[in-house]
């Protein structure tokens, strides 16, 4: 039955609330009347008495809870006289209209009589009152029903209740206030066969109305001091007779139901809903061939009819798959067909497990069928591409079709993962399918063109395949969705490997072609008499820097496209040919002696240092190219530094003179010397700052090389410890200061100040021992420290006897050549030239 719990809320707010006064004093004449008290017989007597000791318990459970406030004014009318009114309004129904209901059933529930014309005026008295009660009721919306969701709505049953409350006959509206509830539980003067109906609408009405009891009433908003009217309520539900099934049936309301129709198999087609029309079909066929004697073949021939009409439109929807629009119907039906599909693949798989004949179409193969059409699909796509291609101008054909091809792939791949992937069940691993097919494609057709390849299709046909095709599938959207190891090469080693060689020869020709040119335009500025351009205050040489560039671009991507390391280093095996030609300009510059040839060499020496750097820190060359290009470069470097350096050694000869002399030990003639150097020194500045520091780095050490040989020389003899003592002391501050100048310039050789120390301490010692100790760790730390050196420093000491600078000798020799290692270490005493000993 409908559920009417809103419109008991709103009748509940209506009725207005009793005072405790009249509770309490219970069973009063009011509840007598709602309890149906009268005159009826013993029978109907009995029949109270039972229900009131129902209803006292139902009263008795209900003022366990807390009363429900009434929403409405407090200060509205007495209980009894509106729901009189309410019970006297029910009635007002004409004889008339009465008579005309429909069904007896209904009469019976009604109570249809006899009434006379006064109760007709009285009727229609109150009928204009209580349409404006009723019209207050209908203002608000029903609530929909929670119960059987095919009973009607809550409009239609609320005008059957109205009616059906129109049955208050004369006799019975004459007698109220006291009989009326009789009537409303079947209590009066009656017949048998009233009580025998009433007997049976309350067992319907009994399993109606325990639904709703088990849902509890909704307390009330507002006084909470008002008494509880749930039991009355109950009683009144009670008194409205609910439809039988029959009567809910046969009535004329549009709100009813109708029976759910199955759609035809032409309709499933029409809405595209494959996946039910299969299932219709394979239930037709399981019935004309599994579950009668003889398939009737009219029936045969309409149901392979309909087979062959519903694959049509699964392959036409299949077709469509890469072009799904953006509404939800495209995509349904795409999944309505692939599943389809696998349904019939279980039909197919059922009939090999009989061993009846099958009908015609039987294996369908949709499955085989589905991957047909897709594989065709794929192939029109790539023979057809939707997407533009790029500016074409500058293109062969060949590279036109590959990037044609490439985009289609990108987009098409993208469109699988997002929208094709949800219309199909894992299992059937559709993005992989997809892939499989696009690298199927790919495959053949690079092998029809990959031996008629010119050089550049070469180089772009390689890259494709090795560099931007994996970019495409490394993508992370798709990388998640596609086994990319699993689909293997493009092009098989038989025919990748010669497009390999032949692209790896071009670059090698055209890097050496490249590097060439950035020579030949140095050369060219050289014989101009172009001095080089200076870059913050250094001389700055484009040779270094464009062909590093150039090297670094070529052998990288090769990399990338080969895969290869080595083979793609072999690109730079004719590096040392160019390095031996930039020698030989490095040394015609030297050679010529040009104004501008300092400023050549001082910008190559940039150079040099930044190919040794790149020679030395990345893995783009061959072992046997760096082997041979970095002593070409070092040669380079010191032919650069001899060039500069030169010079600076003739200014300063007349002040090297000095040094180891009787002056220069009583005057300070060293520091001529310094000036002299600090002076030339601001000279070689203009290379970069890295080069300039071991420009001066050169300087110092030879400097100090040539202040060694001098003092070694021997032309001072050092008779006693005063003159040795004066002598340290004159080496050590000659050391700092030396290094002090270097320093400030740049220069990070502080260990060539700790060999002028180290002899300076030499010289001031006087026992044999320590002298020992000293030149031991001279020569420790400097193991190129011969006998002849160490016998030019003895010769200093004058006040040695023989046998004691022998025996010193003797030792010392001895210890340094135990103590030997193979540890690296900075040639010094080789250079300084011992003339004598």
């Amino acid at each position: 039955m409908p559920r009417f719990d809103n419109t008991f809320n709103r009748l509940r707010e209506s009725f207005p609330w009793r005072r405790k006064k009249e509770v309490d004093t219970l069973p009063s004449e009011d509840l007598k009347e709602e309890k149906g008290v009268g005159d009826g017989s013993s029978a109907t007597c009995l029949e109270n008495e039972e229900k009131k000791e129902e209803d006292e318990s139902d009263v008795s459970s209900l003022k366990s809870k807390p009363p429900t406030p009434s929403k409405t004014d407090p200060s509205m009318p007495r209980f009894d006289n509106t729901f009189n009114r309410l019970r006297e309004s029910f009635p007002w129904r004409r004889k008339k209209e009465v008579d005309t209901l429909p069904s007896e059933d209904l009469k019976e529930e009604k109570g249809l009589g006899d009434g006379s014309s006064a109760t007709c005026l009285e009727n229609e008295e109150k009928k204009e009152e209580d349409e404006s009660d009723v019209s207050s009721l209908k203002s608000k919306p029903p609530t929909p029903s929670k119960t059987d969701p095919s009973m009607p709505r809550f409009d239609n049953t609320f005008n059957r209740l109205r009616e059906s409350i129109r049955w208050r006959r004369k006799k019975e509206v004459d007698t109220l206030p006291s009989e009326d509830l009789k009537e409303e539980k079947g209590v009066g003067d009656g017949s048998s066969a009233t009580c025998l109906e009433n007997e049976e609408k309350k067992e319907d009405e009994e399993s109606d109305v325990s639904s709703l009891k088990s849902k509890p009433p909704t307390p009330s908003k507002t006084d909470p001091s008002m008494p509880r009217f749930d039991n009355t309520f109950n009683r009144l539900r009670e008194s409205f007779p609910w439809r039988r099934k029959k009567e809910v049936d046969t009535l004329p309301s549009e709100d009813l139901k109708e029976e759910k129709v199955t759609p035809t198999f032409e309709e499933y087609l029409e809405i595209q809903a494959f996946c039910e029309a299969t299932q219709q079909l394979i239930d037709r066929e399981k019935h004309l061939f599994w579950e009668t004697a003889e398939a009737n073949k009219e029936a045969v021939e309409k149901l392979a009819a309909d087979h062959k009409a519903l694959e049509e439109r699964v392959w036409q929807t299949l077709q469509q798959s890469l072009s799904l629009s953006s509404e939800e119907a495209s995509v349904s039906a795409l999944k309505s067909a692939v599943k389809a599909i696998n349904l019939e693949e279980e039909q197919d798989q059922l009939w090999k497990q009989r061993s009846q004949t099958p009908p015609a179409w039987r294996p369908s193969e949709w499955k085989k069928r589905h991957d047909e059409v897709l594989q065709k699909l794929v192939n029109g796509r790539m023979d057809n591409p939707s997407s533009p291609t790029g500016d074409q101008v500058n293109q062969s054909s060949i590279q036109a079709d590959i990037q044609s091809m490439d985009r289609q792939l990108k987009d098409d791949l993208q469109w699988v993962v997002e929208k094709v992937k949800n219309c199909y069940p894992p299992e059937m691993d559709i993005c992989n399918f997809y892939a499989r097919q696009y690298h199927q494609t790919f495959k053949a057709r690079l092998r029809k063109i990959v031996g008629s390849v010119d050089d550049e299709d070469c180089s772009f046909l390689l890259r494709w395949v090795k560099e931007s095709y994996p970019e495409i599938l490394e993508k992370p959207e798709l990388t998640s969705n596609i086994n990319t190891e699993a689909l293997g090469n493009l092009l098989p080693d038989e025919l990748l490997k010669p497009l390999e060689e032949k692209y790896l020869s071009n670059q090698q020709s055209d890097l050496m072609i490249y590097i060439d040119r950035v020579l030949d335009e140095a050369k060219k500025e050289w014989d101009q008499g172009k001095e080089p351009t200076r870059d913050d205050g250094c001389y700055a040489s484009a040779v270094a820097y464009d062909v590093i560039q150039f090297i670094n671009d070529i052998v990288t991507s090769a990399q990338k496209i080969v895969r290869d390391p080595h083979k793609a280093q072999k690109i730079t095996s004719n590096l040392t040919d160019f390095m031996q030609r930039y020698k030989e300009f490095h040394e015609d510059v030297i050679k010529q002696n040009k104004p501008h040839s300092k400023a050549f060499i001082k910008a190559n020496l940039s150079c040099v240092k930044q190919f040794k750097d790149f020679l030395v820190k990345h893995d783009l060359f061959l072992e046997d190219v760096q082997k041979n290009c970095l002593p070409v470069l070092t040669e380079m470097k010191q032919s650069a530094h001899t060039y500069l350096l030169t010079p600076v050694h003739k200014v300063l000869k007349p002040h090297y003179q000095k040094v180891g002399t009787n002056d220069w030990l009583k005057k300070n003639t060293f520091e001529k010397l310094l000036n002299s150097t600090e002076e030339e020194l601001q000279q070689l500045q203009g290379s970069s700052q890295s080069s300039y520091q071991e420009l001066i780095g050169q300087l110092y050490q030879e400097v100090a090389e040539e202040y060694v040989r001098r003092l070694l020389k021997g032309e001072v003899k050092l008779k006693d410890s005063n003159q040795q003592q004066k002598a340290y002391e004159t080496v050590k501050e000659n050391a700092e200061k030396l290094h002090e100048l270097f320093a400030e310039m740049g220069s990070k050789q502080d260990w060539l100040k700790e060999i002028l120390t180290k002899i300076a301490e030499v010289l001031k010692l006087q026992d044999t021992p320590a002298i020992q100790m000293q030149i031991v760790s001279l020569g420790s730390a400097y193991p190129d420290l011969s006998e002849k050196h160490i016998s030019a420093l003895l010769k200093l000491k004058a006040n040695l006897s023989k046998a004691d600078k022998k025996t010193i000798k003797t030792t010392v020799l001895d210890i340094l050549k135990e103590s030997h290692t193979n540890a690296e270490t900075r040639a010094f005493f080789s250079k300084v030239e011992v003339v004598g000993s």
